[in-house]
């Protein structure tokens, strides 16, 4: 029996994470932009002791195949992150809220001041997820015809993830004195400018706000390529990783945690989540039946979308209940590498039609039906292997599978001293026992 405790993050898309979730959920139809409905979903799984309420984000909404894109609300309709869980911190006490926000299209200073003003607004929980963005959508929001390479992605995100670092060292702890009788506000000594100039950014400054409760908020990657996964061994302290079977888990697990020690760091310094969907029923042919039942949902339209976004080719033009060609699948992937490499595998593996391939194509996660019962031991074995420190969970219909699995699934794991049964912290860094970073010019 396995001592550690089960680490859990909640994507959080506000009717469900599958694309038919929304045809069935229970949440109002406008809740994509309902403040009071998404402080809901937050409560509920603060109810269900989550480590961190996250928000993953792309600065686009498509432009093109928008008779596709109308049956499918991924995109069109959603708040800028940040401001989002502005509004959420006020209304939870414990739970982290992490949020995604691109190196490509910020500045090192902009991003600094955003993250740092959440980690004061929600007293040491604030996490940024950096990405370099995976699509030309957003590029062409942003002045360019569409992203940079790949790798040279990830160059200009370093540079990038280390001017925010040290703007977040700006101040040392205790800089700000306050002293009314000596009308001092603060020790000059203890500000630290950044003074940089670089290949992609000029930066001589520092940031106009003390240092934040945790030090700095906590840093959320999700690269696997090997540049990503490098990045990550250097900088990340969460990372949502995204393999469906155990035996790529454990592999990626001792990968990733094997990388750290060229950059000084040891394995409880990265907590590893490993994508989850869940599918709860009294038994496994109920979960299952619930299951089907929405993937009898799918429309082709959106299916098809999904698969050749993440592909990188046209699929719209092959026929439904036939194999999808070999020939089909690009030399190599630009975007998401993970989802890239896992649909040419089921293309190649396992000769799926079109039709079969994006019924079972899930983007990042397994979705396990079953009992309470079979959902702990599924999760405990991952633990178990050392293939996961936790669990990035999505449902698939929010917020009914979310309430079954805090009602049915979290008692279970409790039951077996493997999850917590109240916060013992304040700050998403206590939740996941990382330590709180000192800052480089403290002496």
């Amino acid at each position: 029996m396995t001592n550690r405790q089960i680490h859990l993050g909640l994507l959080a898309q506000p009717q469900g994470d599958h694309p038919a979730g929304w045809l069935k959920s229970r949440a109002p139809l406008d809740a994509a932009t309902d403040i009071d409905y998404y402080r809901s979903v937050a409560q509920l799984a603060e109810q269900g002791l989550f480590d961190l309420f996250f928000i993953a984000d792309t600065p686009a909404t498509r432009t093109d195949n928008l008779h596709v894109h109308s049956r499918n609300p991924e995109y069109n309709n959603r708040f800028e992150p940040i401001t989002l869980l502005s509004a959420i911190a006020g209304a939870t006490h414990h739970i982290g809220l992490g949020a995604t926000a691109s190196t490509s299209f910020y500045e090192p200073y902009n991003i600094a001041r955003l993250f740092a003003s959440l980690d004061h607004i929600s007293h040491g929980r604030a996490g940024w997820n950096i990405v370099t963005s995976a699509n030309d959508y957003a590029a062409r929001n942003y002045g360019l015809d569409k992203l940079p390479p790949h790798d040279e992605r990830y160059v200009k995100a370093h540079e990038f993830y280390k001017l925010v670092e040290s703007l977040w060292d700006t101040w040392e702890d205790d800089a700000f004195v306050y002293d009314r009788e000596s009308v001092t506000y603060y020790d000059p000594a203890k500000y630290h400018v950044t003074e940089h100039e670089g290949k992609y950014f000029k930066l001589f400054g520092g940031l106009n706000i003390r240092r934040t409760p945790q030090g700095r908020p906590v840093i959320i990657q999700a690269g696997s390529s090997e540049t990503g996964k490098n990045f990550a061994a250097e900088t990340a302290e969460v990372v949502f990783a995204s393999d469906p079977t155990l035996a790529a888990g454990k592999k990626f697990y001792a990968d990733l945690k094997g990388r750290l020690a060229q950059f000084g760091r040891s394995p409880d310094d990265l907590k590893i989540l490993a994508g989850l969907s869940v599918m709860v029923g009294e038994s496994e042919a109920e979960a299952q039946e619930k299951y089907q039942e929405l993937q009898r949902l799918i429309h082709p339209d959106v299916g098809i979308m999904r698969l050749s976004a993440d592909l990188e080719t046209d699929l719209s033009k092959l026929p439904l209940d036939e194999p999808v060609p070999v020939s089909m699948i690009p030399a190599k992937a630009n975007f998401h590498q993970s989802y890239f490499n896992m649909i040419a595998e089921m293309i190649r593996a396992q000769k799926l039609t079109l039709r079969q391939l994006y019924a079972a194509y899930e983007r990042g996660k397994v979705t396990l039906c079953g009992t309470p019962v079979s959902i702990a031991d599924h999760m405990m074995e991952w633990m178990e292997s050392d293939a996961a420190d936790g669990f990035m969970m999505s449902f698939h219909v929010v917020p009914d599978d979310l309430s079954d699995f805090i009602t049915k699934v979290v008692p279970e794991l409790q039951r077996r001293g493997v999850y917590r049964k109240a916060y013992s912290g304040n700050t998403l860094r206590e939740h996941l026992g990382l330590t709180r970073p000192a800052n480089r010019h403290s002496r």
